[in-house]
């Protein structure tokens, strides 16, 4: 008889929060204690010889294209964003030709961690029209994985965001809400290089915080700061740590809404094309 799985294609099936791991504040400690090793310094662009900072957000900006039409989970995007730096922090010399195929490996590798169903390799290369080979992505693949010491199991703020809404005792449509508009607010910090400085704990937390008045826009404004001094216990933050970086993240967040909602209404392209940007430009 044939075996049907109801999980396949467009119907597939996320996985429900589990109730104890969320809860649990084991988990919120080890992650606090952990998340200091992942985190990378953004001076490490002083010491690459072709990569320059524009480059990378030319390319992260290509990656969240492909992460959000292939409809990936929102952790592929962050691990990914880590895997590739991690990698420019350990290898100086990568050329500016080779910056899409680092980040296509990265992708695939972080979508076979939190996918149930991986970017395919053919896919990928189809997405870097071409511009890499099978082969290229599947050398370059053991490549960072040699490189990363086969640790990929990294904390990244994602990793943060439901620990610490659950924590707000807020109501399950506002929790939901207040998810969905973090992440999106994770994913336009993870654009800019400015945001690497900060532990992924703190740009979480900062995140929550500008999008509670989103989220809460006829609450008390004192109520509103509950929150925010809930999340500097919860993380054991200094007050002042928090604010301005949640002041950066507010001004971040305002300026690329504003940019992605015109972008939005451009004509529909039938897939996100090579940054090219990074592979001939004039210094």
């Amino acid at each position: 008889m044939e075996l049907l799985c109801c999980e396949a294609g467009e119907n597939l099936k996320r996985a429900y929060l589990d109730p104890v791991f969320i809860n649990d504040n084991r988990v919120l400690e080890n992650l606090l204690k952990v998340e200091e090793y992942y985190t990378i310094s953004s001076d490490y662009m002083k010491f690459q010889t072709d990569i320059k900072p524009f480059m990378r957000k030319v390319v992260t900006q290509w990656m969240r294209e492909v992460c959000e039409e292939q409809r990936c989970e929102e952790e592929v995007f962050g691990l990914a964003i880590n895997f590739m730096d991690r990698f420019l922090a350990t290898y100086s010399k990568l050329r500016r030709d080779k910056l899409q195929l680092l980040a296509t490996v990265c992708m695939f590798i972080a979508s076979k961690l939190k996918e149930t169903y991986p970017l395919s390799a053919e896919k990928l290369v189809i997405y870097t029209d071409n511009s890499i080979t099978l082969q290229e992505l599947l050398d370059w693949e053991l490549l960072i994985l040699c490189k990363l010491k086969w640790d990929m199991s990294a904390v990244t703020a994602n990793d943060f965001v439901d620990q610490l809404i659950h924590r707000l005792n807020l109501s399950p449509p506002v929790l939901a809400r207040l998810r969905k508009s973090t992440l999106h607010n994770l994913t336009l910090c993870s654009l800019e290089m400015e945001f690497m400085r900060y532990p992924a704990s703190l740009l979480a937390s900062s995140c929550i915080c500008a999008a509670l008045p989103t989220i809460l826009p006829y609450t008390d404004q004192q109520i509103l700061n509950s929150y925010y001094l809930a999340l500097h216990r919860i993380i054991g933050v200094e007050i002042d740590m928090l604010r301005s970086c949640h002041e950066v993240v507010r001004e971040v967040v305002g300026e690329k809404s504003v940019l992605y909602s015109s972008s939005d209404k451009q004509e529909p392209v039938s897939h996100p094309g090579t940054p090219t940007d990074t592979l001939a430009v004039k210094i």
